[in-house]
């Protein structure tokens, strides 16, 4: 079974990747056809649900000179392992400006690979 920790530089890797190419299939390949994200910020009270089929182009296609990173904070697991909880700060660098996100993913493992199930993102600006 493949470390976690591996899986999450290679689906960071991807958007980078992404950013440059403008094509999310490498991204997409990471996530659970059941996948569902939530992005927020601040002065959202409700953030609204995006899905596995969400126009994943469009937001590459808006960012240009675009880098995101990774620093986890922790990993948890549940299910006997089969999903793993992980929490970190995510940073995008986007034309020189920083934006941080605090971050939570839920990964499960689906046939021999894990896939992202869930996320919450929350902007800290």
């Amino acid at each position: 079974m493949e470390k976690i920790e591996k899986v999450l530089d290679a689906y960071f890797s991807a958007w980078n990747e992404g950013f440059a190419t403008k094509e999310a299939a490498g991204i997409r390949v990471f996530m659970s056809k059941d996948f569902v994200g939530y992005w927020s910020r601040s002065d959202i009270l409700q953030p609204d649900p995006y899905f596995y089929d969400y126009d994943l182009e469009a937001v590459l296609k808006q960012m240009d000179e675009a880098e995101k990173t990774f620093e986890i904070a922790s990993i948890g697991e549940r299910k006997d392992g089969q999903e793993k909880i992980v929490l970190g700060r995510e940073t995008n660098v986007i034309q020189g400006t920083a934006f941080s996100a605090q971050c939570m993913f839920v990964w499960r493992k689906e046939a021999d690979d894990w896939k992202l199930v869930k996320e919450y993102i929350e902007l800290e600006r």
